[in-house]
């Protein structure tokens, strides 16, 4: 079961004969560990990591460092839930440390992501400061090195 999400992480494009191939298992067994997996909700979404900067689409993203005052009974998760329902949010993550919530925002530009700051997230009750931090360069991203530009070093081996 590890070894096939670890595969399906990686590239999830492999088709249930690669999968069956590589894992030495019936296809079938494949194709209906998968349907369980998504049923189940382990396997949450498959996805797509693209380069904007090449695609020529410009996209301004922030990290927002949120401090929050818990509510009685349900804890941050009722004002996490408030804001991880913004489309402008990509990301939420409950912290341990100096902030509580660690927010990933994109918008067009940085206008944008500032307005979103200081009209929508800021002004929840139970907010008791943001800090921001504009990203400005994707080295890597989800394991994935966005632009390699590390040449090869090895000798070229000559007969």
């Amino acid at each position: 079961m590890k070894e096939l999400l670890e595969l399906l992480e990686q590239n999830y494009s492999l088709t249930v004969k690669q999968l069956s191939s590589m894992l030495g298992k019936p296809e079938d067994e494949i194709a209906a560990a998968i349907k369980q997996l998504e049923q189940d909700k382990v396997i949450v979404k498959y996805q797509t990591i693209i380069n904007w900067e090449k695609a020529g689409v410009e996209i301004v993203t922030a990290i927002i460092e949120v401090r929050i005052t818990p509510q009685r009974e349900v804890g941050f998760d009722s004002i996490a839930e408030r804001i991880y329902r913004f489309p402008e949010v990509r990301n939420v993550y409950l912290m341990s440390g100096a902030y509580d919530l660690h927010v990933i925002v994109e918008g067009k530009t940085m206008k944008e992501v500032a307005n979103f700051v200081s009209t929508k997230l800021a002004t929840i009750d139970g907010v008791i400061s943001t800090t921001s931090h504009f990203l400005l360069k994707k080295y890597k991203e989800d394991g994935v090195i966005i632009e390699d530009k590390e040449e090869d070093r090895r000798l070229a081996v000559s007969p």
